[in-house]
């Protein structure tokens, strides 16, 4: 099968657009696809290309303003060459939006199925940054996807937000999860000593530090005695968090064996955003044997079984975070009893496993339409 992935974001970025697009590279090829990616240029991109798994189509970009660390494609004939020169059977649109769209209508001129994978709430972006225009992120998610012989959702949740925005055609396809990589023999007593010196229970949040993540919900945990709030990961809030939560300690990014490391070596994870439509990091958390507490909206219903692997919480409540900690602090069996069971729940969730879903979805889209085409 010949593949191009057509992403808005693609490894040196880090952000699950990126790395989700990077590891179903890595799976067509390994499953002996023949694959293209598309991708907004960056500065850092040759070293990274260099790795990449495949030929990478860089389209000249713009930061956007006022998130420099997002990268917006410019209008570019490179997107429909890359798929008319690779004779695409098939072309894969990874959270598309700006790029994707050109992706979208260069696959239809073409007579080329498209796949459109759904990863970011944009209308939940909407109201945090806007505070309005949640209707027009509807409409603008509602053109893109309907044009798409198959959107896949990657939880329940966001199944259901589709449907019922009237987009057609919806599959599910949750993302995978290195339980190689994130385990809990990774966890480092030295490295808990640098983090906690006075033996402190460590939470910890990984993700990036924007307003849509709404990272001072752990204000309150930061405020218990005994609890040291560890927070992984950068972005344009950093600076407002850093004020927000005081005695907390701020890492920046990390990524790798490091960071793994970092996960092991956590006491509870904790993640505060409520428009999340699946959570990587939950499942690298429960890899990594650590219980969870997590808003009860969106991904995280779908990963987190309350009071089994984790605690859920109403959403954007510092209050229920914090006594959800709270409670976590004082039962270290509770806090083993569910680390081990979220480790058991993902063991199967590897991107080998979903990468052949996946290939299962492309399959159904070009067996439909070449039953449409004979009609």
């Amino acid at each position: 099968m010949r593949v191009v992935i057509v992403t808005e974001s693609f490894p040196p970025d880090v952000n699950g657009v990126a790395h989700c697009a990077l590891q179903t590279a890595r799976h067509l090829v390994r499953r002996g696809h023949d694959c293209v990616v598309v991708a907004p240029a960056t500065s850092a991109a040759d070293e990274a290309d260099a790795c990449a798994p495949c030929r990478v189509v860089r389209i000249p970009s713009l930061p956007l303003p006022g998130y420099p660390q997002v990268r917006v494609a410019l209008p570019s004939r490179r997107v429909a060459a890359a798929i008319a020169e690779h004779r695409a059977d098939l072309v894969h649109l990874a959270g598309p939006f700006v790029l994707g769209v050109r992706g979208m209508a260069a696959a239809a001129r073409l007579g080329v199925p498209a796949v459109a994978v759904y990863q970011t709430d944009l209308a939940g972006y909407a109201r945090t940054y806007m505070g309005a225009g949640e209707a027009a992120a509807w409409r603008r998610i509602r053109s893109v996807h309907t044009a798409a012989d198959l959107t896949l959702a990657p939880s329940s949740a966001a199944r259901r937000d589709l449907e019922a925005h009237g987009v057609p055609r919806v599959g599910l396809w949750p993302r995978g999860v290195d339980t190689v990589r994130f385990r809990p023999g990774l966890r480092d007593e030295a490295l808990r000593r640098a983090l906690a010196p006075g033996g402190e229970l460590i939470v910890g949040y990984v993700g990036r530090l924007a307003p849509e993540k709404q990272v001072e919900l752990l204000a309150g945990a930061c405020s218990l005695d005994g609890v040291r709030v560890v927070v992984v990961g950068d972005g344009p809030g950093r600076t407002g968090l850093e004020q927000a939560l005081p005695g907390a300690l701020f890492l920046g990014r990390r990524t790798g064996g490091e960071l793994a490391r970092i996960f092991a070596s956590l006491d509870v994870f904790v993640h505060t955003g409520p428009f999340e439509t699946f959570c990587q990091t939950v499942q690298e958390a429960m890899a990594s044997g650590l219980p969870v507490v997590a808003p009860a909206a969106g991904g995280p219903l779908d990963l987190v079984a309350h009071g089994r692997t984790g605690l859920l919480v109403p959403p954007r409540d510092t209050a229920a975070v914090r006594d959800a900690v709270w409670s976590l602090s004082a039962d270290p069996g509770l806090r083993g009893a569910y680390g081990a069971a979220g480790r058991a729940a993902v063991r199967g969730r590897t991107w080998a496993a979903v990468g052949d879903r996946l290939i299962g979805h492309y399959t159904d889209v070009l067996v439909s339409r070449k039953a449409v085409l004979a009609a």
